[in-house]
């Protein structure tokens, strides 16, 4: 059950289980663990499952036609990865998942889900909260990249994610903030020199 304790405190910060619910929960998940560069998604696939992470750090990426990888963004412990319109729509993901280092997560079907939000209606306001959450995420990281500097992006990243610089490349930080690696070296200087 020690695997669970950093789900239940994610979970009762948005809604109340009883203990009797939230064992049925964790009865639905399975634990899967990846090695670094190990895919949790591959883009083409259909993405019909959601994961909770544990321990580590995976990262949302479209590879190019010349192999380049574009960073779209991460998930650190705590959080929750899936591709929502691959799996509420039942099709193909149009990005991967991966590890960047060792992980360890939770993860539940989308039809254990969708049978849960039927047996235990909590479970379907948590996945409404989450799912706003969600949309809010993306909807500020689009306004981000519209109105704010290169710097500015990197000083709110760093804010939010104070040790992102000893546990994720700087390539994939550059990649994500929308910048070439030199600007992020650049930006790196002016702000710790």
């Amino acid at each position: 059950m020690y695997r669970f304790n950093i789900l239940k405190k994610s979970i009762s910060s948005i809604v109340t289980l009883t203990d009797e619910e939230f064992l049925v929960l964790c009865e639905s998940f399975t634990l899967r663990k990846l090695a670094k560069n190990e895919l949790f998604l591959e883009e083409g696939t259909i993405c019909d499952y959601i994961g909770f992470v544990n321990s580590g750090i995976l990262i949302y990426f479209q590879r190019k036609a010349n192999c380049d990888e574009i960073t779209i963004d991460f998930s650190f412990e705590e959080d929750w990865v899936t591709v929502n319109q691959s799996r509420l729509t039942n099709s193909k993901s149009l990005i991967s998942i991966k590890a960047i280092e060792t992980c360890e997560l939770l993860v539940i079907s989308q039809k254990r889900l969708s049978e849960l939000y039927i047996r235990i209606p909590k479970l379907e306001r948590l996945g409404r909260i989450l799912m706003e959450q969600s949309f809010l995420k993306i909807a500020q990281q689009s306004i981000d990249l519209q109105l704010l500097s290169a710097t500015d992006r990197y000083k709110k990243l760093l804010y939010h994610y104070p040790n992102i610089l000893q546990r994720v490349p700087l390539y994939h930080i550059a990649n994500y903030l929308g910048i070439a690696p030199k600007s992020l070296s650049r930006i790196r200087k002016q702000l710790f020199d």
